[in-house]
């Protein structure tokens, strides 16, 4: 790799307000709290050294008394919002940080709950307890059976995300506009995922079926365990409709009515974890996907360039193996996987201009023709909630934009103070409110765990800690996602038409199978979107899902998405049930073991009192020889994955050893980056810039230096976390450029010393002091912001042109920065930086001053390779991007003032439901994150 040097408010009158609105709408009495503490069955050998953070706080359920009290006071529920201050004081905290000041960000995540500690009580039936601490509110679940610890943990993900949990089943079956109202982003949202995970109801039962006959003793308790976990959800659904403080958000959206309680909260099913895990998967562990938008852009350089010289510049573009890049296992170890085969065969490219997208939404009526709205009769007091759903719940690219998220730091404990490894680790799943994670403990026969689980699939913890080991992840997005071009045919044997429903298999015509969805909806007082419907409808054929058509070589055909956990979507549950279980997860190689049991492309992460391990899970099919993954190939028995079945879509998979992985490396750093050589990179521009440089330059200078601490390797992550990637990685070769000769325009010359000064002080995107809501240099970063995708276009676009530059674009978007609207959330996400065009101006400019580089592109852009030009180029674009108010770089929405560039940066919980929370200022860093150190050891 290359290396560098380089509030509550109001109280008494908020609870004069509740009660004002009558007992049906208040919440549950608390049971008194009970003077002895949570029972510790196991011994705890973190001694009070793990700790975690999970904002903005464990409460996710909101009664509607609750929702109009925080929309008139600025009251929120107890627990729903205590964990971001502290997530928030880490930006102005972090440089002065010790050991002893992490509780003052992170709660302790020690086991059990102290006596003096204990807030509330729950016992939803004989054989579990459910614990809850006064600070924090987590659920501490205990129980004396495996069925009764179970349906605790179900019971309490009740009670902390019970609408949460219904909203995202409802996504998960292509159900979100009927639930949650028809806004346009609601629909945006459902259609695209229904494009990738859509199910027939015995889709989702036959899913269970699979899990029972092929995963063991192992599966039958897991499905066992979820089924309890099901039936304490639907012990509290009930009680809470019964009791009337279900979430306000099911009056709001018409499923009850408030005064007469008529209505249902339909109850959960076995099913409905499926669903919700495919949601889990295609958020977050996935991988590979976009062969046709890759034929597109390589057609584009070969018409520009010619058939050899355009495909080496569009090699040189995909980084598939850049020995530039940073990578998890860094000493050299190879694992070879999906890589570009000498002479490819089966490649199946489109005919230039032939490629048209698969239609998904057909017979749409009312609204959803005409974006027509409604207001609906609705009280009085509940005015000031009438239309928090009218731009979606959540936000309509969620999932057909590219996720990558989640870092990691672990260092081993040859290189701490201490001795121990230490471990600094998080999934990053954007802000929400309430968070799609929660946290809990879960003890009981078999489990002993406290950490994160995604609501309503929490059987397990799914990041966290066990009695002496912790283990988290990163999403590593391999390559297990592939295209076919499928020849369609006619049954009669005429010539097919392009938008034939028949296609050939193994010398059969066949037709293809379809699945359908229809939604309708009604104005509500939360969406006041009028009536409307539409049908959603998949073609589905044994190579997969039908998403574009085309012609390849004249002759018609159906591209088709096979993923390799498409109809596996909760095989992953054994494999997290091994993590929680202290019987089997005992050191680095059996948590690899149990890692190896998870199908979603996941980097995983362990750390114990001895060593540090690493290994990355996923369904790795074994492809036949010569296919490049990269591209479209034939739907031919030749081209199949070996093994191929396609009726439970299941093949040969690499064996563990095969799957980058490593024990007690000096230290580990991910933030999605490369895995390790040979690995091949599933997406473009992964090379010699990329955010987990931001880690790895730090890390590695630590590790260095020796004596690391919790303390010290936090204070990395989170320097790393208010860090511009492009202002620290590629900076330095723009200011090269342009000082290579003398700068007389005054303009420029002052946009270039800002920039250096912004430079030179780490070019960090932070507030000058906490509070101030300014940042330190901030022309300097409005500059860099106005600029980038000026001079991007200024490095690339000439020489490229217009048509080669737009394909390329829609491979790999130019610029993440943090008031883009392109995280988990959409705007103010917090996670940038992750896709840009960084690593290839980073390699053009350096060939263009004569540095050397390894992996370079096929051609120098800037300038056409020559430096006076290239300095003018960019020079003339700086000027531009200089010329720029604030107002224009940051122009607002509905949450901040035009040109208030913190505002434009700033995190915010985006509301799933009622409650709305403070914006918080930037950090590209988990959203859930432990910090972790076990002095000792089973």
């Amino acid at each position: 790799m290359r290396r560098r040097t380089g509030k509550l408010t109001c109280t008494a009158i908020a609870t004069t307000a509740v009660l004002a609105l009558g007992a049906a709408l208040a919440g549950p009495l608390p049971q008194r709290a009970q003077a002895e503490p949570a029972a510790a069955a196991v011994t705890d050998y973190c001694q009070g050294q793990c700790s975690d953070i999970l904002p903005p706080g464990q409460n996710g359920n909101a009664t509607l008394a609750d929702i109009l009290a925080n929309r008139a006071f600025g009251t929120h529920p107890e627990h729903s919002t205590d964990q971001l201050g502290p997530y928030n004081k880490l930006v102005a905290g972090y440089q002065t940080l010790t050991d002893d000041k992490l509780t003052d960000f992170f709660n302790d995540s020690s086991f059990g709950v102290p006596a003096d500690q204990v807030a509330k009580v729950d016992k939803p039936r004989d054989d579990v307890t459910i614990t809850r601490d006064k600070k924090t509110g987590v659920p501490h679940i205990q129980g004396t059976t495996r069925e009764g610890t179970e349906f605790g943990a179900g019971y309490a993900a009740a009670q902390d995300r019970l609408w949460l949990m219904d909203l995202f089943r409802h996504v998960g079956r292509g159900e979100l506009t009927s639930f949650a109202g028809g806004a346009e982003s609601n629909q945006g949202l459902e259609q695209s995922f229904f494009g990738q995970a859509p199910y027939k109801e015995e889709d989702y039962q036959a899913q269970i079926d699979y899990i029972l006959a092929s995963q063991g003793e192992r599966g039958r308790q897991a499905l066992a365990d979820a089924q309890a976990y099901v039936d304490g959800i639907n012990a509290y659904r009930k009680q809470a409709k019964d009791g009337r403080y279900f979430p306000g958000e099911y009056v709001l959206t018409g499923h009850i009515d408030a005064i007469t309680n008529a209505g249902e909260i339909e109850p959960f099913k076995l099913t409905d974890l499926i669903a919700l895990a495919s949601v889990v998967g295609a958020l977050f562990g996935n991988g590979g996907g976009g062969e046709v938008e890759s034929a597109l852009s390589l057609l584009a350089a070969q018409q520009k360039y010619g058939l050899a010289e355009g495909t080496q510049v569009w090699e040189s573009f995909r980084e598939r193996d850049d020995p530039e890049a940073a990578l998890t296992v860094h000493d050299g170890t190879s694992f070879p996987y999906a890589g570009k085969p000498a002479n490819a065969k089966g490649t199946a490219l489109p005919d230039p201009g032939s490629v048209t997208p698969e239609q998904l939404v057909y017979d749409k009526t009312g609204s959803a023709r005409t974006g027509a709205t409604q207001q609906v009769k609705a009280p009085k007091k509940l005015e000031a909630l009438r239309g928090i759903y009218d731009d979606g719940v959540l936000p309509r690219d969620l999932f057909s934009r590219k996720h990558g998220m989640s870092n990691a730091l672990l260092v081993s404990g040859k290189y701490t103070a201490s001795g121990n490894p230490v471990a600094v680790f998080g999934p990053q799943t954007g802000y929400f409110a309430p968070q799609l994670l929660m946290l809990q403990e879960i003890q009981g026969p078999g489990i002993s765990a406290r950490g994160a689980s995604f609501a309503g699939v929490g059987m397990y913890v799914q990041l966290g800690r066990g009695q002496d080991y912790a283990w988290s992840a990163t999403t590593s997005a391999q390559d297990v996602t592939d295209t076919f071009a499928v020849e369609l045919c006619s049954p009669d044997g005429s010539a097919p038409a392009k938008d034939s429903t028949y296609y050939r298999y193994r010398g059969s015509c066949l037709p293809m199978e379809k699945i359908e969805r229809r939604n309708a909806w009604k104005p509500t007082v939360a969406d006041s979107t009028a009536e409307g419907s539409y049908r959603m409808q998949v073609y589905r054929t044994k190579y997969g899902l039908v998403t574009h058509r085309a012609t390849v070589d004249g002759k018609p055909v159906a591209y088709t998405l096979l993923r390799a956990t498409y109809r596996h979507e909760a095989d992953s549950i054994v494999g997290f049930q091994m993590l929680n279980d202290p019987g089997y997860v005992k050191d680095a190689k059996s948590f690899q073991s149990a890692a190896q049991h998870i199908n979603y492309t996941f980097n995983w992460f362990y750390a114990d009192s001895r060593q540090t391990a690493y290994y990355n899970s996923g369904l790795n099919m074994v492809r036949a020889a010569d296919v490049d993954p990269s591209l479209p190939v034939k739907a031919e028995a030749a081209y199949e994955w070996r093994d191929f079945d396609p009726v439970v879509n299941t093949a040969a998979y690499t064996p563990p050893a095969q799957h980058p992985q490593s024990i007690d490396q000096d230290y580990y750093i991910s933030w999605n980056n490369r895995q390790a050589k040979g690995y091949t990179a599933a997406g473009f521009g992964n090379g010699s810039v990329h955010r987990g440089n931001l880690l790895d330059d730090r890390v590695r200078a630590l590790v260095k230096k020796g004596g690391v601490t919790r303390a010290a390797l936090t204070r990395a992550m989170a320097e790393a976390a208010v860090a511009d990637l492009r202002g620290e990685d590629v900076l330095p070769e723009l200011l090269k450029v342009l000082r290579s000769a003398p700068i007389t325009d005054a303009q420029a010359a002052k946009a270039v010393q800002q920039l250096e000064s912004w430079q030179a002080a780490g070019a960090q995107r932070r507030e000058t002091s906490a509070g101030s809501h300014t940042y330190g240099h901030p022309d300097a970063v409005r500059i860099m912001d106005a600029w980038w995708p000026l001079l991007v276009e200024a490095e690339f676009k000439p020489q490229l042109g217009g048509e080669l530059y737009d394909a390329l674009r829609a491979n790999l978007t130019v610029d993440e920065a943090p008031s883009a609207g392109h995280g988990p959330t959409g705007s103010h996400a917090g996670s940038s930086f992750q896709y840009g065009w960084w690593s290839y101006v980073d390699k053009d400019l350096r060939a263009v001053l004569g540095e050397d580089v390894k992996g370079p592109l096929a051609k120098k852009y800037c300038g056409a390779g020559d430096l006076s030009a290239c300095r003018d180029a960019l020079l003339t674009s700086l000027k531009q991007a200089a010329a720029k108010p604030a107002t224009e770089v940051y122009p607002g929405d509905a949450n901040c003032s035009a040109g208030d560039q913190w505002c434009a940066d700033s995190i915010i919980q985006r509301p799933l439901g009622g409650v709305t929370h403070d914006k918080a200022h930037w950090q590209n860093r988990p959203t859930y994150q432990q910090v972790v150190e076990f002095p000792n050891h089973r």
